[in-house]
């Protein structure tokens, strides 16, 4: 029991930090595997010591320790009842490194991503190039002995792992080299009961352990047989934290792969003929072959992410496809391509491979095979692919057949089996679809499993290929081994760690894997009834809706990423697992099914959770499942102001389009207040906005629709000019620069029309939640746009955030054909203008204006929806040259976001990563051009630098001409 003395000598004496609410617990609760176990505590330690200390502590108070890496495990390994220990927050640097010799020390926190962008200027990396390489850490790969796609070329991590430092459970401190044989350091009489294990079980272990390369179930006793010259270090890889603890790693790394690589895509009429293949490719000397099947694709092309990158390189429908990767250098690529196209037309298919040269079309194809996992989740129904028989791995020449009786075993229990990942090793990950809420369907993925393992031990494979024991697998260890060599394992966790402090239950002892109590969704799980102002349907499995919405959350860790796309811009600043998309959502679902106690939605607990969410809608387009934080935070902001009401600052923020003409009105006093620091000072005691932001002043000459008047006809277009309220009342300038540019470009511009007042997205009111007032504004709209959409006319906007919620919430607050026929309307400026004027902008001759230097800042909700490619080509146009975009995740303002005095610091601080030190670096006579009314206001007060607007680029270029 965690004792409040513990609790204390653990505040009083880390370095680093420790959580003990049910709110942070709940966090940790969870990793990508199906169960879930309320720890005791969470701690983040700094250095060595404190991981001494939290054995310490945690034996004082008789709990277990569970090491913690992303949280990324899917057989269960990291959730544990007593300590978590999370080395990921601060324990995560490169101590080390020598380039002549290859070797790195890293602490075991640091992500493999990461650590592989230290290593690229020096030609090197850590070669074990996992899926998750974006979250996972290397004490988790050293846990699990991680492979990736490339383990045909490279090996297992064992294989790349050179010396482990740590500490055993009773705190004792090892330095072990891997295959050194014995234990130096005072570890020699371990070392001596290992070998005599070792000798004792030779003829069992050559009997039992499987032949492939693939095992990494149970303990690596194979390292102890005689004339192994393994030892402690080797039992230590792939131990799942149960026989000791890791503080520094030295690593072996390997050059850089060869740039001019060749991927070929085999593209099979049947998943058998693509089994059949695999040891055929395999032959031909490939870096690697990666399984792709009909289910993956289905699912990939309703992703907006990858469906460009699937229409680039597949063809027809093919059922499966082999991914076959060369890396050496450029001829014996080329001869191995043509090979492979001779294989394939030997096998019955000589128009059945594409070859892949294109660098970034090969890396987006990786890209897509390595979400394979998280592409397969995205199933919105009840029942989800469930990781349990994911990882066996079987000898080449058995592929097809084992694939075969394990797709009838499925077929069976009355389900299906979706199929990926590495067919160069004949581990291919399989996930039957099943809906764990149900007691029937865990009795099935009992018999599935049974009757799966019993299938891979006939085959002579291994039931654990890749992704460890846990508790799903750890159970079955007496089937695949034997009695011996379990009692082996045991006598080896009693060596290590006779009191069980580290992870109990993985490897040895375990519960049943079928443990309800031990689930995500044990039997009394229930979603408590809330009535959500947004459609779910589409979420809503059995009858679920939100629930079903929240649940896509399965703690893959995508959203822990820190370089590359959007999401999650609060995380990557804190790198607090509460301000991560993931942690948000498992902090709703607790909440939503009483797991954090009775109105935990309205807690302030909550209110932190979601403090930091800038609902830059990236986790929609870039979460492999789709998870759409920033809907789902509107929805518990609204139950929250349904019960606690709505703060003043918040409604003032969320009413600014209908109080628009009396903040013009007041433009006077909040130009002084942003020249008084007094005034400012002010404002935040009585208001809460940051004194060191200025806010922005509403302009003497708003923008009136009024000045669209009837226009003369087109060339055949027309258009809706929808003018937002940002805009229209603080930058007007660019609604009339959009008049202009229209016109130029023959388009017949109508006024939209109105109800009383200007027309409005009701952004401002999502953001406080106040859905109600939100819908009231999207009828509006609908309403007033009507006849323009009944006359063929596109709805044209300007503001990102404001047209783009036509094409998103609108379908949510008001569903129906109406609202579909508004969203299949509704275009961004330059969305029209490349759709529907092409080269005609009225721009003239750009050859004698020479070129100009453009760089864009992507809105967050622009690139959500994937409308990016657009703004480029028509700023290319507008500037004679390539218009690049800045390699930017989000601004940081986000509307209100970054007026707040709580959050303005965050902010900052988000717009620091990435796209204020870009836009400080660019030449001064660039034009960086940003289409946000946010990101224009942050970088002018991050740089000095005014943005503009595509359409103030467009109407200047026309003015030129």
């Amino acid at each position: 029991m965690l004792t409040q003395a513990v609790r204390h000598r653990l505040e009083r004496e880390l370095e680093g930090s420790a959580l003990w609410g049910a709110f942070d617990r709940g966090r940790y609760a969870t990793d990508a595997s199906i169960y879930q176990v309320m720890p005791a505590g969470v701690v983040l330690p700094r250095s060595v010591d404190d991981l001494a200390l939290a054995l310490d502590a945690a034996a004082e108070a008789g709990l277990p320790v569970t090491m913690r890496g992303g949280g990324t495990s899917q057989c269960g390994q990291t959730v544990n009842s007593g300590l978590i220990v999370d080395c990921a927050r601060h324990m995560n640097r490169l101590l080390s490194l020598d380039v002549a010799a290859r070797r790195a020390v890293v602490e075991p926190g640091i992500v493999l991503d990461e650590l592989n962008r230290l290593l690229k200027p020096h030609g090197l990396w850590f070669p074990v190039d996992i899926s998750t390489a974006s979250r996972a850490t290397i004490g988790g790969m050293v846990g699990n002995n991680s492979c990736g796609s490339r383990s045909l070329r490279y090996g297992t991590t064992r294989g790349n792992v050179a010396r482990i430092e740590g500490m055993f459970a009773d705190g004792r401190r090892f330095d072990l080299a891997l295959g050194k044989g014995g234990g130096p350091g005072g570890h020699a009489a371990l070392a001596k009961r290992m070998r005599v294990i070792g000798r004792r079980e030779a003829e069992e272990i050559a009997a039992r352990f499987p032949k492939v390369q693939r095992r990494v179930g149970g303990y690596n006793l194979d390292a102890l047989l005689p004339g192994a010259d393994g030892g402690l270090a080797d039992l230590l890889v792939g131990s799942e934290g149960t026989l000791g603890v890791s503080s520094a790693i030295e690593l072996k790394l390997a050059p850089l792969p060869p740039k001019e690589k060749i991927l070929g895509v085999c593209h099979f009429a049947s998943f058998r003929a693509a089994m059949e293949a695999a040891e055929h490719l395999v032959a031909l000397g490939p870096t690697s072959v990666e399984l792709v099947d009909a289910t993956m694709i289905a699912l990939a092309a309703s992703i907006p992410l990858y469906a460009r990158t699937l229409e680039q390189f597949l063809r027809g429908s093919p059922k499966a496809l082999l991914l076959v990767e060369f890396a050496d250098d450029p001829g014996t690529n080329a001869r191995k391509a043509a090979e492979l196209r001779d294989t394939m037309a030997g096998l019955g298919a000589p128009d059945g491979t594409v070859l892949i040269r294109d660098p970034r079309l090969a890396g987006e194809i990786g890209e897509l095979r390595k979400a394979g996992l998280n592409i397969m989740m995205s199933m919105k129904g009840a029942g989800k692919p469930v990781s349990f028989v994911e990882d066996c791995a079987v000898p080449l020449p058995h592929l097809a057949d084992y694939t075969d009786k394990l797709t009838a075993i499925f077929e069976a229990h009355g389900t299906s089996g979706t199929w990926y990942a590495h067919a160069s090793e004949g581990c291919l990950h399989v996930r039957p679809v099943l809906d764990l809420h149900s007691g029937r369907d865990v009795a099935k993925m009992r018999s599935i499993a049974e009757q799966a393992f019993a299938l891979v031990r006939d085959y002579e494979g291994s039931h654990s290929g890749e992704h460890g024991d846990g508790i799903v697998r750890s159970e079955f260890h007496e089937a695949m081994f034997g009695t011996r060599i379990v009692r082996a394992f045991e006598e080896v966790k009693a060596a290590f760690d006779p009191e069980a402090r580290l992870n109990p239950g993985r490897i040895v002892h375990p519960p049943r894997m079928d443990d309800r109590s031990l689930m995500r969704y044990p039997p009394d799980y229930e979603m408590a009834p809330i009535a959500p102002v947004h459609d779910w349907s589409a979420w809503s499995g059995a009858g679920r809706g939100l629930q079903g919405a929240v649940e896509m959350c399965n703690n893959n860790g995508a959203c822990r990423k820190l370089v590359g796309g959007v999401m999650c811009p609060s995380f990557r600043v804190t790198r607090n697992e509460r301000d991560v998309t993931r942690g948000r959502a498992n902090t709703l679902r607790l909440a939503l099914t009483g797991q954090l106690g009775e109105d935990a939605l309205l807690s302030r607990e909550m209110e932190e959770t979601l403090k930091l969410c800038v609902s830059c809608k990236a986790c929609k387009r870039e979460c492999p499942t789709g998870v759409d934080m920033a809907r789902m935070k509107a929805e518990v902001l609204h139950q929250r102001n349904l019960r606690l009401g709505v703060p003043l600052r918040e409604r003032l923020i969320a009413q600014m389009p209908r109080r628009a003409p009396m903040l013009r009105a007041a433009r006077g006093l909040v130009a002084l207040r942003n020249k008084s620091p007094l005034a400012a000072q002010l404002g935040a005691r009585l208001l809460g906005f940051a004194r060191d932001r200025s806010l922005p002043v509403f302009a003497a000459d708003p923008f009136d629709d009024a000045e669209i008047g009837t226009g003369a006809p087109g060339r055949g277009r027309e258009a809706v000019l929808f003018a937002d309220t940002f805009t229209r009342w603080i930058e007007p300038r660019i609604p009339r620069a959009a008049l202009r540019v229209l016109r130029r470009a023959g388009v017949h511009v109508h006024a939209p029309g109105q109800v009383g007042r200007p027309l409005c997205c009701g952004r401002t009111y999502l953001a406080a939640g106040m859905l109600d007032e939100a819908r009231e504004e999207a009828r509006r709209t609908i309403e007033a746009l009507l006849p323009h959409l009944r006359a063929g006319r596109a709805i044209v906007g300007l503001e990102p955030s404001c047209l783009l919620t036509l094409r998103d919430e609108f379908l949510t607050l008001v569903p129906g054909a109406q609202s579909a026929e508004l969203a299949g309307a509704a275009m961004l400026l330059e969305e029209f203008l490349d759709a529907e004027c092409g080269s005609d902008l009225g721009l003239g001759s750009r050859s004698d204006a020479g070129a100009r230097e453009i760089r864009i800042h992507g809105h967050c909700h622009q690139k959500a929806a994937g409308a990016m490619s657009p703004l480029t080509a028509v700023a290319a146009r507008a500037a004679g040259t390539d218009a690049p975009v800045i390699a930017s995740g989000c601004c940081g303002m986000a509307g209100a976001f970054g007026y707040r005095a709580e959050t303005a610091g965050i902010s900052r601080a988000m717009g620091e990563l990435d796209l204020l030190p870009s836009v400080r670096a660019l030449d001064p006579d660039t034009v960086v051009v940003a289409n946000g009314t946010s990101c224009r206001h942050q970088i002018s007060e991050g740089t000095g630098r005014q943005a503009v607007h595509i359409a103030e680029l467009l109407d200047e270029a026309g003015a030129r001409a």
